[in-house]
């Protein structure tokens, strides 16, 4: 009898800026019957370059990458350093651009408060950025706020320096050509729908899907569609 996880696809989940597994953790139980899942650790570094460098040497041969926001600047990252383990390509509200002039200040001005000895991680007043305005005060909200404290405040000076010096993956596009998913929430603020529509432009083998009432973080607003979709791209 062959053994069960010897069928399965090595699955790695790569997380957002100030997130861990908790972004995933729905994903996680609802996939492992397809897939054996690792969540990788993106806290230690200070550039993307880095970041993919510790997934890849811990990762398998060959595995289904996913990445949402901050995690798809890694997975970008992963295709330019070893393109050839990766089988299948998720992409989760996160965009192909460097970061608009408005978008740079507003990282510089969280870093230099950090310098003062600020951290708030995802204030009250930050969460109607990150997430639809039906989870605000409910229990996704507290939990993405708890998430960024868990994370903490040198993990976060790491990981916005890494995503302020990332460079632009839109030359990067035409040349991905495993199946890929992009997902975006409808009403997200960070990395509206026009990213990543410019994705599903730039890459051929793509599929985008929309999700209505949904912002940034579509793994745990919406669990269950996002899990549908991920299990719809792993059985392709």
């Amino acid at each position: 009898m062959s053994d069960e996880r010897n069928e399965k696809q090595a699955l790695l989940l790569l997380p957002g800026l100030l997130c861990d597994e908790r972004l995933w953790r729905d994903q996680i139980r609802d996939l492992n019957d397809l897939a054996e899942i690792a969540v990788a650790d993106l806290t230690q570094d200070d550039s993307v370059a880095a970041m993919a460098a510790r997934v890849l040497a811990a990762a398998p041969p060959r595995f289904a990458l996913a990445g949402l926001s901050m995690g798809g600047y890694v997975a970008f990252e992963i295709l330019r350093q070893q393109p050839e383990r990766v089988a299948r390509l998720a992409l989760l509200d996160t965009s192909a651009a460097p970061d608009s002039p408005l978008r740079a200040m507003q990282r510089r001005a969280g870093l230099r408060l950090l310098d003062r000895g600020r951290f708030a991680g995802v204030t009250r007043q930050l969460l109607p950025t990150l997430v639809h305005a039906q989870h605000v005060d409910g229990p996704v909200g507290r939990e993405v706020q708890a998430m960024a404290q868990r994370v903490g405040a040198q993990a976060y000076r790491r990981q916005q320096t890494a995503i302020l010096e990332r460079p632009d993956s839109r030359p990067l596009l035409a040349s991905i050509a495993v199946p890929t998913l992009i997902v975006v929430g409808e009403d997200d603020q960070l990395t509206p729908p026009a990213a990543a529509e410019e994705m599903h432009r730039g890459i051929a083998a793509s599929t985008l899907e929309r999700i209505a009432r949904c912002g940034h973080l579509p793994t745990m607003e919406q669990p269950q569609l996002a899990s549908d979709l991920l299990r719809r791209w792993l059985q392709e």
